[in-house]
């Protein structure tokens, strides 16, 4: 298989300085936050790529900057060969973007109130001039919905039906890549089964590529091909699914199985991830996880580690083994 999408040195950097006037009044500086820093990665094609971590480690920025929503601050994202950061060619880059669709965590917030659904799931066709008729109605019969749904309104329907909405509405202009961000959190468990078990039968069926982003270690273990493990903007390991449940190489990783709920846990004692998550605004020098790592040493400290392969694993630990 190819790589569809190539992420290289990927950094994001967001301006939280507060107004001048109050800087001067308390004479502080410009303050930074680094949401993504020096991210590696690619994504074969009919693949499904998951990107996990805690909250605020920058899985939803790769997201919101691999779909064009975001620049980046530094770095690559290469797209069916196309380099998004430097390619001139209008043309090519607008070709590009119409292969990419993002799925939304919160299925309500994404979707027009005031809009019929036929309307917003034709929105993408329309907009380029194509002919949308009875496209809706497929679309809705192919997600698991009744083709009549097509004239009702976002508020008529519940959580899971809201999100199928939304991925017949990503479908619409026939997209190779789509983004899911958290697209079962908001849903409950059954539900979450469902709408999984549709995104899996469409990517078979339609030949997609999927970049999902979750906190979901259970959905991850079912759904991907690869995993990509974040940790406060950076990348800290990668494997395939087997091999990351199996055996994990970096201390975060581990941390993060551990504290995960399990069928056979039944009165296991785990004990709680230690420390908070340090502030991006200013992040530890060296290993982002060092000031949380049992088995941090002196070069930890001094030195941030590189991604290095160690057995099946890419991982960024200079006590990986």
């Amino acid at each position: 298989m190819s790589a569809y999408v190539t992420v290289r040195g990927l950094t994001r950097v967001f301006d939280v300085s507060k107004p001048w006037l109050n800087r001067v009044l308390e004479g502080r500086g410009k303050a930074f936050l680094t949401a993504i820093s020096d991210v590696d990665f690619q994504v074969e094609e009919r693949t499904t790529y998951a990107l996990v971590g805690e909250s605020g480690s920058g899985k939803s920025t790769i997201g919101r900057t691999l779909v064009g929503l975001l620049r980046p601050s530094a770095g690559e994202v290469e797209i069916e060969g196309v380099n998004l950061a430097t390619e001139v060619d209008a043309d090519k880059i607008a070709s590009v973007r119409s292969n990419i669709q993002m799925i939304f965590q919160d299925p309500y917030a994404s979707l027009n109130p005031r809009w019929r659904v036929r309307d917003i799931i034709t929105e993408p066709v329309a907009s380029k001039g194509e002919d949308t008729v009875g496209l809706a109605e497929r679309l809705l019969e192919q997600v698991g919905l009744h083709p009549s749904d097509a004239g009702k309104f976002p508020h008529e329907f519940s959580g899971g039906q809201r999100q199928r909405i939304c991925i017949a509405r990503a479908l619409a202009s026939e997209p190779r890549l789509i983004v899911c961000d958290e697209p079962t959190s908001a849903l409950d468990v059954s539900v979450q089964a469902q709408v999984l078990n549709l995104m899996s039968d469409l990517k078979d069926e339609l030949g997609l590529t999927y970049l999902l982003i979750t906190h979901d270690l259970t959905v991850v273990r079912h759904m991907a091909d690869r995993i990509g493990v974040l940790y406060l903007g950076r990348l800290v390991e990668e494997a395939d699914p087997r091999s990351l449940f199996s055996s994990p190489k970096h201390p975060y990783t581990q941390m993060l199985l551990d504290a995960a709920p399990r069928m056979d846990g039944f009165g296991r004692e785990v004990p709680p991830p230690k420390g908070e998550i340090p502030d991006p605004i200013d992040p530890p020098s060296g290993c982002a996880f060092h000031p949380r790592c049992p088995i941090a040493a002196d070069i930890c400290h001094r030195e941030r580690p590189a991604m290095r392969r160690v057995d099946n694993a890419l991982v960024a630990c200079h006590l990986a083994e």
